[in-house]
């Protein structure tokens, strides 16, 4: 495969030589939604790398992290794991992958915000000294105990929340979610935490809870919210049931 570059301000993508065009409107969305983010978070890392890789494979072997984390997510979830991030990169499959593993409209519109996303993880790992970038050897142990505080940021901050309401109502018909969200359904449901904490607190709330170190969730959501983690977990409970309502209606099978 040919590699392309494209340049903006804060970010250069790498992507195959017929994609200039889906890869300046990544780099142009990417650099309003940094602008954004410059206004809630003290640091927000520039001269950023964002490679559109042309297939699964192609990702996974540039993001070895990525196929573990997939295959411990539920089902449902996995569809909506198409990007990481390292030191100074972005990865995520290129617009025209996103395009191909949509599920509808609204599948569509969360997988195109993957850059968007996985900057967002980025961003949240330069401002939280517990979490990634830098990956070290116990890198995957912290994500499993607080890989919720990323995703949940990345859909909050990038809007894929209401996006991801048929994925929600899909794993609501099999069971209850835990709370706080675990490593397995944290892909589709830990921004709705995110969410409930902005209505209830406010962003720079959320801001502060993506910047908190800590290895205790219930603790510093409940720090967060200022509320036990029973009442949390109803609010966040309830808001993924309103998700729900509003999902389209799809088959059990649309979103895996």
């Amino acid at each position: 495969m040919a590699w392309a570059e494209t340049t903006s301000l804060s970010f250069t993508a790498r992507h195959e030589a017929g994609q200039a065009d889906d890869a300046l409107a990544v780099l142009e969305s990417l650099e309003a939604y940094r602008e954004r983010l410059e206004g809630l978070f003290p640091r927000v890392p520039g001269n950023v790398t964002v490679l559109l890789h042309d297939s699964w494979l192609q990702l996974a072997l540039a993001q070895p992290y990525l196929p573990l984390a997939r295959r411990l997510a539920s089902p449902v979830s996995r569809r909506y794991m198409t990007g990481w991030f390292a030191a100074g990169e972005v990865h995520c499959l290129a617009p025209e992958g996103l395009r191909a593993g949509a599920g509808g409209p609204d599948s569509l519109e969360a997988l195109l915000l993957t850059p968007e996303h996985a900057y967002t993880m980025l961003v949240v790992g330069t401002n939280n000294a517990l979490l990634p970038p830098p990956f070290r050897p116990r890198t995957l142990r912290i994500l499993r105990r607080s890989g919720w505080v990323l995703d949940g940021a990345g859909q909050y901050f990038s809007g894929q929340v209401p996006l991801l309401r048929a994925a929600i109502a899909i794993r609501l018909r099999q069971g209850t979610v835990p709370f706080p969200p675990r490593f397995r359904d944290a892909p589709i449901v830990a921004g709705a935490l995110f969410d409930v904490l902005a209505r209830e607190r406010g962003v720079d709330a959320c801001v502060r809870l993506a910047r908190q170190p800590t290895r205790d969730a219930t603790a510093v959501l409940e720090s967060a919210f200022d509320l036990p983690s029973a009442e949390i977990a109803g609010l966040w409970r309830a808001h993924l049931e309103r998700l729900s309502a509003a999902s389209p209606k799809v088959s059990i099978l649309t979103d895996q």
